[in-house]
């Protein structure tokens, strides 16, 4: 199970989070698309190899977005930051 240092409540594990996908990717107003755009947005998540930069919500925790560093091939977190 992947451990995701959340900055304001320390390491837990990754069941607390919610995966908000890449920094830079373009998310669909879902009251603008249609029901079939939005599901591939959220199905047809981009899966790039090695460094990316990624956000996460601690939904069971303390309810605030993050963005970290994580290797996608080591699911290593390099650089957690407070955003």
């Amino acid at each position: 199970m992947l451990l995701i240092n959340c900055p304001y409540c320390g390491e837990r594990t990754e069941s607390e989070f919610t995966y908000g996908g890449p920094v830079g990717s373009d998310r669909p107003n879902p009251d603008l698309v249609s029901d079939s755009e939005w599901v591939e947005h959220l199905t047809m998540v981009p899966n790039p190899v090695g460094p990316v930069q990624e956000r996460w919500y601690h939904s069971k925790g303390c309810c605030k977005w993050f963005t970290i560093w994580r290797n996608t091939m080591t699911h290593e977190i390099l650089e957690p930051s407070n955003e």
